[in-house]
């Protein structure tokens, strides 16, 4: 079996990837412009341009078919509608990762499945997300596109660790301020359910929809079974760091009013996405792939994550202008109780 992927060394990715070549034998090709190689297995075969130089692609990929290609930095309608034009006749199947962001904030209800209506008022990577949805299901409608819709939830890898307030370089920051006892932000009162997903564990669902006959004309959310408050993740990460947690819980709705002048999206990542307990029921996604299971529980994936960071001088990224933020908000809110 033959699979091209559009970048292929992401956090879901490259789990699929070394999936792909170490345990299930693919011919797995990429296209993208050739970072993080040294972490590819032996016996990817690489097309290095850019996607969006068609011209090139179609030469590159002249007189080649593929059982599979699969998307993972398609963010806006007109990225699907260049993959449709080079792709249409050269695959059995395209797969598309949308985003579970995409489901109606808030649902009518928490728990989640593929039926649930996609509306996201609070967000345009989610409104976007769908839009891409419209189109490539419009064309399976109309022509037998041969497309499948992937929507996954939070998934995190060794990199990463999850978290629901963090600046604009990623979560470091937080896991510094915990190592230094300084109180870390959560999003309202913190009893909102989350799933947080291993890579590992998606790659397996993923996996499981390539070449399935079952999966064309379709969508599928990819997540762990494993739902937990955002008051435990933040204690659960805590403790993997052997240090106390001093949470300070602040509403999302001042979060997004103070965090815009400085150009955090809050109102996106926690009103229209983080702060709405979700439960997602992976039924649909069980039945097509009966291997699908969660095999890193979050602690243990924490532990993996924190493992490798903090090992790994290159990811502990700084936030400094985040830090006195989250300082500043804090120091405010403490006046505003005193004064009040």
């Amino acid at each position: 079996m033959k699979a091209l992927f559009v970048g292929g060394t992401g956090t879901i990715s490259m789990a699929i990837v070394k999936r792909l070549i170490n345990e299930l034998g693919w011919e797995v090709w990429l296209i993208n412009r050739g970072n993080r190689n040294s972490e590819l297995p032996d016996g990817v075969k690489q097309i290095i341009c850019d996607i969006n130089d068609e011209e090139k692609v179609n030469k590159e990929l002249e007189g080649m078919e593929f059982d599979v290609i699969g998307e993972f930095i398609g963010f806006t309608v007109d990225q699907v509608e260049r993959d449709y034009r080079l792709f249409k006749g050269k695959t059995k199947q395209y797969i598309y990762i949308s985003s579970a962001s995409a489901y109606n904030k808030p649902a009518a209800n928490y728990i989640i499945t593929e039926g649930t209506t996609l509306a996201n008022p609070h967000w345009e990577y989610s409104r976007n997300k769908i839009a891409c949805e419209e189109f490539l299901m419009k064309k399976y409608r109309e022509e037998g596109f041969p497309v499948t819709i992937v929507r996954p939830s939070h998934t995190y890898d060794e990199r990463n660790v999850p978290l629901g307030v963090h600046g604009k370089k990623g979560f470091y920051q937080v896991i510094k301020r915990m190592m230094e006892g300084k109180p870390v932000i959560i999003q309202g009162d913190g009893t909102s359910l989350w799933t947080a997903t291993f890579n590992k564990d998606f790659a397996i669902g993923y996996t499981g929809l390539m070449g399935n006959r079952h999966a064309i004309g379709e969508a599928f959310q990819i997540t762990g079974d494993e739902t937990l408050t955002w008051n435990q993740i933040y204690q659960t990460i805590a403790d993997a760091l052997g240090v106390e947690l001093k949470a300070y819980h602040v509403a999302s709705e001042y979060l997004s009013a103070v965090g815009d002048k400085f150009g955090y999206d809050f109102e996106g990542s926690l009103t229209g996405d983080k702060s709405v307990s979700v439960v997602f029921d992976n039924s649909k996604l069980k039945r097509v792939v009966p291997d699908m299971r969660t095999t890193v529980r979050f602690d243990q994936g924490v532990r993996i994550a924190l493992d490798y960071v903090l090992s790994h001088p290159e990811c502990q990224i700084e936030d400094p202008e985040f830090d006195a933020w989250c300082d500043k908000v804090i120091d405010v809110l403490e006046e505003t109780k005193k004064n009040f």
